[in-house]
């Protein structure tokens, strides 16, 4: 099955895939409004010729001591309508700090009662490079090649997926980190999650 990096670029109202011409023509905020927006066709050339760069985000509970005690895996419909395992994903915004697109993305897929705790300094804690051709990393992506910065977030609210996220399933690390799920999960990400929870001490 091709795998994909999830890419739900959310705007005003929570869409960001708006047409290129819509910044240009009477979109909020005049012309140029935001001159690091792609069209569908300039994407595609530019993810042809550039590394696109990604943040990714694992959603935790913790308890009280701060140990990971569940861990939150989306189900998403791909295009072609299958039901595939992921993380929360998404591409940097031209002018875009990475701390903004991080909030930004937890809060698209969870929702805005999520409340992820975001680190007082985007240190991932590990960055992960997907390429279009399987075999040159643990990670593929097969429209591109990106790198990622991968991070662990705690969320303390409700999380309600929105957009393509179907749902959050809430598993034990130890079930999080199992093959079974693995297998479920696209471009590599078992990887990333086991990564992820031996770097918060998660792993037994």
């Amino acid at each position: 099955m091709p795998v994909r990096t999830p890419d739900p670029e959310p705007g005003d109202n929570g869409d960001e895939r708006e047409p290129l011409s819509a910044s240009f023509s009477g979109a909020p905020g005049g012309p140029n409004a935001n001159p690091g927006w792609l069209s569908e066709v300039e994407l595609a050339e530019a993810r042809r010729r550039l590394p696109m760069l990604y943040v990714e985000a694992l959603p935790v509970r913790t308890d009280g001591m701060g140990a990971v005690t569940q861990v939150g895996i989306l189900l998403r419909a791909t295009p072609l309508g299958e039901m595939t395992r992921t993380l929360v994903s998404g591409r940097v915004r031209y002018g875009e700090t990475v701390r903004d697109a991080l909030f930004r993305h937890l809060e698209n897929d969870l929702g805005p009662m999520a409340f992820p705790l975001l680190p007082p300094q985007p240190t991932p804690f590990t960055v992960a490079e997907y390429f279009p051709l399987p075999g040159m990393t643990a990670f593929h992506d097969d429209r591109q090649h990106a790198v990622s910065l991968a991070y662990v977030v705690p969320v303390t609210g409700t999380c309600e997926p929105r957009q393509d996220a179907l749902e959050v399933t809430w598993l034990s690390p130890q079930e999080a980190a199992s093959e079974a799920l693995s297998d479920e999960m696209e471009g590599g990400r078992g990887t990333l999650i086991r990564l992820a929870l031996a770097s918060v001490g998660a792993l037994r």
